[in-house]
């Protein structure tokens, strides 16, 4: 089972199964010369490198869309009792 490479690509996705370091988990994470996705320090893909600007918008993003599912929610709780629809004998004849 040794001979199996513990990293690299496949199919042009990166991979990573060595044990992590707390010194390669943090640096892999904060990256100031690289883009905003950068390989995973363990695992496969990728992840978002917080030293670039762009990554705490999708951050912001993120989290205002859950949140905004999460109030939207709240909100139905309150609203979902049944409604009564009268229909009456004028509305029957015109339809």
């Amino acid at each position: 089972m040794e001979d199996q490479p513990q990293s690299g690509e496949l199919f042009g996705i990166p991979y990573n199964f060595e044990r992590p370091s707390l010194r390669r988990m943090l640096s892999s994470y904060w990256q100031p010369d690289e883009g905003m996705l950068v390989e995973k320090p363990f695992g496969i893909g990728y992840t978002l490198n917080l030293a670039n600007w762009r990554s705490w918008i999708v951050l912001a993003v993120a989290a205002a869309l859950i949140w905004h599912d999460q109030t939207k929610r709240d909100g139905q709780a309150d609203s979902e009792e049944p409604v009564e629809v009268v229909v009456g004998e004028d509305d029957e004849q015109a339809a």
